[in-house]
């Protein structure tokens, strides 16, 4: 072996790519506690954008080989869930921060309803902003959600397929027909999707009552409780060989593997928690600076920067034709922005209000809301068969991005269209839940199987014997 391709070298090579970042978060720090003389350096934005858009992309291998060099000691599927709550965690920060702004300014329904759109956009006042704040929590989930299917589920789908000309992945199946040709799901993901299924048919709940409220912290979050206890019980599988630094890494005995796992994950995970942030933000500048809406920069560019390592990830495992294990963790960053992130902000709003509150959100919001859960509903129809064709991930990706190119549209009123965003945004959740519901009726015994393989996975986790032998493999 190539000293160059040694796969501590590797590693070395790779944090590397973090260090600029790494020294320069680690001394205005420093600074910023006065333990170190000085004044903090600030880069300017396209530097900083740089800096820690490379250090993203260094974390994001770590991550991807913590996760894979995981699998030999704790079920796949939980290694895979802390790769996707480590690679969202800014995520979480930037949605907590809107939040806790709303709470902390005094935000509520009765106050947020009392002011008009304009001037809650306008946010003169400290009651406009707390809901402009509340409004902006919404709007980067809901954004962020969208692009993880929009673009993550459809992209990774078709990107998969072409990689497989060399890779040769035999998780992808020549389909006859236009753009017939699929990846295949392993069947374990069953469980992650009826999860999802349940998370997802409650989401059209939340704007019924008026805001995210506790009731929605506790069915959400019980949800991916619920899910990471059943997934604990899983086995572990070792049918998959690993290859390159993974399959280094597994060949060490214990305590050393554990110990170079909780590293790569902990070392990846500050990386990634400290820089997305500056980076969505410096791309937030440039595109304020040229002229593009701040609602708009936060509901899609910052989300799109934060779900980067996430994306990065998948794209490091696909190119190991291991493209089962990358839509697992792209279903699974899915489940866990549904649930948590959703059932999380009651909580944090409630916090900085100093008392119990809900977290309010004007009409527009609500209506992002069920258009995020619509495309949800109808992603899950594509995958109730376990594939996903080039076919379905372009009808996907078309949908989401022609919303997004109209809403930018109207926002910029570049054309006089007869509907607004609010109507547009109702006509796709219809698009959506019409076209799904097709598809689960088209799909009737592929739904009976998967919710036969979710509960029977329900049951061996529970030392009980399955009930369905028809839905073994």
């Amino acid at each position: 072996m190539s000293r160059l391709r040694h796969p501590l070298v590797q590693i070395g090579i790779t944090v590397l790519l973090t260090a600029p970042w790494i020294l320069l978060f680690a001394y205005n720090t420093l600074v910023g506690f006065g333990l170190l003389p000085g004044t903090p350096i600030h880069l300017g934005t396209l530097a900083e954008v740089a800096t820690t858009g490379v250090a993203v992309l260094g974390a994001s291998f770590l991550l991807a080989w913590g996760a894979e060099t995981a699998e030999k000691d704790v079920p796949r599927a939980f290694a895979i869930a802390v790769l996707a709550v480590l690679a969202v965690a800014p995520e979480y920060a930037v949605d907590a921060l809107y939040a806790w702004n709303a709470g902390a300014g005094g935000a509520t329904a009765e106050a947020c309803n009392a002011l008009s759109p304009a001037v809650i956009e306008a946010g003169e006042t400290q009651i406009a902003r707390a809901c402009h704040d509340a409004n902006l929590a919404v709007a980067n989930m809901t954004g962020a959600n969208r692009i993880l299917i929009g673009i993550g589920w459809a992209g990774i789908a078709i990107f998969t397929v072409w990689r497989a000309i060399d890779t040769r992945d035999p998780a992808v199946k020549d389909r006859e027909g236009w753009l017939g040709d699929a990846v295949r799901l392993n069947r374990d993901i069953a469980t992650e999707i009826t999860f999802l299924f349940a998370a997802t048919l409650w989401a059209f709940l939340v704007p019924l009552g008026g805001g995210i409220d506790a009731i929605d912290t506790i069915v959400l979050v019980g949800l991916y409780v619920a899910y990471i206890a059943l997934i604990l019980k899983s086995d572990i599988e070792h049918e998959e060989e690993q290859v390159g630094v993974p399959k280094y890494l597994q060949q060490w005995s214990v305590p050393w593997r554990p110990i170079a796992v909780l590293v790569l994950f902990g070392y990846s995970g500050l990386m990634i928690f400290t820089a997305v942030e500056p980076f969505a933000h410096g791309l937030e500048q440039i595109g304020i600076n040229n002229g593009i809406p701040e609602f708009f920069m936060i509901q899609w560019i910052a989300p799109l920067a934060s779900e980067s390592p996430e994306l990065i990830v998948v794209v490091v495992l696909v190119n190991k034709a291991r493209s089962t294990a990358g839509f697992n963790a792209l279903i699974s960053s899915k489940l866990n922005q549904w649930t948590l992130l959703i059932g999380t902000l009651a909580l944090v709003f409630s916090l900085s209000f100093g008392a119990y509150g809900i977290l309010p959100f004007d009409a527009k919001q609500a209506a992002e809301i069920w258009i995020t859960a619509g495309q949800s509903y109808f992603a899950l129809a594509i995958l109730c068969n376990f594939e996903i064709s080039v076919r379905e991930a372009i009808v996907l990706f078309g949908l989401f991005i022609s919303q997004v190119i109209l809403e930018f549209v109207l926002i910029r009123e570049w054309l006089a269209l007869p509907f607004d965003s609010y109507e547009l945004l109702l006509a796709y959740t219809a698009i959506y839940l019409v076209a799904g519901t097709l598809l689960f009726v088209k799909r009737r015994e592929s739904v009976k199987l998967l919710f036969g393989l979710a509960a029977d996975a329900g049951r061996d986790a529970l030392g009980r014997e399955p009930v369905h032998e028809e839905f073994a493999d």
